[in-house]
């Protein structure tokens, strides 16, 4: 299934998008996509609709976040060797792992705000992984029975707060609208591979990110289960797994986002994002 939530922000209702790709309530059966409904009873239950039956909404409008009641919002950096590189850093011997701030999140296709003082706003497509079940304390073997699905994350940052100033990276990583997260979440029964997904992100046209998850250092279940070893993962958490080479960061010499700038981005069989970069 593609679980997806649409109307004004903080307003939005559940639906789902039919064999057809059109986008079908489910207000009447759930509440909401968070909490209970990601579970792996949650989601049978809605796999068993009659899709074809329920009201249709649509297409014009506004996709939210397809996920919500998120409790932490958890990023591992440097998870591409190759990404690595193009940032002057070593792979990590373990992962690293940083937090994004939840007011962060929005939707898919919202306008990307560039944070006063900014000089170096930069972009990064990732996998988005959802937790369905509470995880502590699990192994590698049985991590992905704890996943509701996949989605598409835009891991925002701005390279200065995260880079030149004093603290951590999550200054620059935690900005209002540095998250989009959307436009569904394909539940993983849909997802033969989650190592197995080419990814890109184009600025103004110009293809910068053209990669794959699989050159992950270190793969979906191996961090579901890492991280269990640290902190517990609830339903509605999500977990940004990384980003290929290709960002602004990167390139020779560098290029960052500024206002009017359009980022189109997607992953194979997750969707795709749009946003225009506007001034806050």
């Amino acid at each position: 299934m593609k679980l997806l939530r649409y109307g004004p922000s903080g307003a939005e209702k559940p639906g789902v998008l039919d064999s057809e790709g059109r986008i079908r309530d489910l207000s009447a059966y759930v509440a909401d996509i968070a909490g209970a409904t990601l579970s792996p009873d949650g989601l049978a239950a809605l796999a068993a609709l009659p899709l074809d039956s329920l009201p249709i909404v649509d297409p014009a409008v506004r996709l939210g976040p397809c996920v919500t009641g998120t409790g932490k919002f958890i990023c591992i950096g440097l998870n591409y060797s190759d990404h690595a590189a193009e940032t002057g850093a070593t792979v990590p011997t373990e992962p690293v792992i940083f937090m994004k701030a939840t007011s962060a999140i929005q939707g898919p296709n919202d306008p990307v705000e560039i944070p006063r003082n900014s000089v170096k706003t930069d972009w990064e497509v990732e996998l988005g992984v959802v937790i369905g079940k509470t995880a502590k304390y699990v192994s590698e073997e049985d991590a992905l029975d704890h996943v509701a699905g996949y989605c598409v994350i835009n891991d925002l940052s701005e390279r200065a707060f995260q880079l030149e100033h004093q603290g951590q990276w999550t200054k620059g990583k935690s900005a209002d609208t540095f998250g989009p997260v959307g436009p569904w979440l394909v539940t993983k029964d849909e997802v033969a591979d989650p190592q197995a997904l080419d990814m890109w992100l184009e600025v103004n046209g110009h293809r910068y990110q053209n990669g794959s998850t699989r050159t992950m250092v270190y793969g979906v279940a191996f961090v579901v289960s890492y991280l269990s070893c640290f902190m517990s993962l609830r339903p509605g958490d999500i977990i940004s797994t990384g980003t290929p080479p290709g960002v602004g960061l990167g390139q020779k010499p560098p290029v960052y986002l500024k206002v009017g700038d359009r980022m189109e981005l997607g992953i194979q069989g997750l969707g795709q994002q749009r946003q225009i970069c506007v001034s806050c």
